[in-house]
């Protein structure tokens, strides 16, 4: 005779019944014709881009990068887009922090948007280069206090003994930043993602999500693809 199965633990019913009841694109969506797209992916970037910030999309400059370490092991955390033109979208962070060493082995990335006020996504890959140090100067001066302050800390990504160590460095380097907003921090670098796939997705209530992608040709011209999805 089969023995019954125990019954599962009360914080994993509990947790299962919370992911269950979630529901996701219950408000009205916008419509997306793929025929009347732009002939590049920047300029529906732009527009997608302002279209979140109207419907009030909360944060839609945060963005997940994905990398690989030099086993070829896959990483991803979220950070803040800083730019996107031409070259690319932009980011930055520490040369050696997990994801600069990741990016000097292998320098290749992809990035993730997700503005679910509009059920959108945006999907990048491409290789990544490093920008100018006066770039990566001027990328960290035009932030805010608590910016260069978190630059300024250091160590990004290395183990630290305690809070109340992390908490001293931090206070620290909140105060330089204050009475030296022109501080250095060498190895802040900016660096840009220049895409070689650019895919926008338009989720829809009843799954006819429309997917379309652009694949660089060469010569500056796009190749635009629909995607089932």
């Amino acid at each position: 005779m089969n023995e019954p199965d125990a019954p599962a633990p009360a914080s994993l019913t509990g947790f299962t019944g919370l992911l269950h009841a979630q529901r996701v694109w219950e408000s009205e969506l916008p419509s997306f014709d793929p025929a009347a797209a732009p002939d590049a992916p920047l300029p529906l970037f732009h527009d997608w881009f302002a279209e979140a910030v109207a419907a009030g999309q909360v944060e839609p400059h945060a963005m997940s990068l994905a990398t690989a370490d030099a086993d070829g092991l896959p990483d991803v955390r979220t950070l803040l887009l800083h730019g996107a033109d031409g070259r690319g979208f932009h980011f930055a962070s520490h040369a050696t922090s997990a994801k600069g060493h990741q990016l000097a082995a292998r320098p290749y990335a992809a990035l993730g948007f997700y503005w679910p006020a509009q059920g959108r996504q945006v999907r990048v890959r491409g290789p990544v280069a490093r920008c100018t140090p006066a770039e990566s100067h001027a990328d960290l001066h035009a932030r805010s206090t608590g910016a260069l302050a978190a630059a300024l800390t250091g160590a990004q990504s290395e183990v630290v003994s305690s809070v109340a160590e992390l908490h001293r460095a931090a206070d620290a380097a909140w105060e330089r930043a204050r009475v030296e907003p022109d501080a250095e921090a060498p190895t802040w670098t900016r660096y840009v993602v220049e895409p070689a796939e650019v895919e926008f997705f338009q989720g829809d209530a009843r799954r006819r999500h429309i997917r379309l992608r652009y694949r660089r040709a060469g010569d500056g011209e796009w190749t635009r693809e629909l995607l089932w999805p």
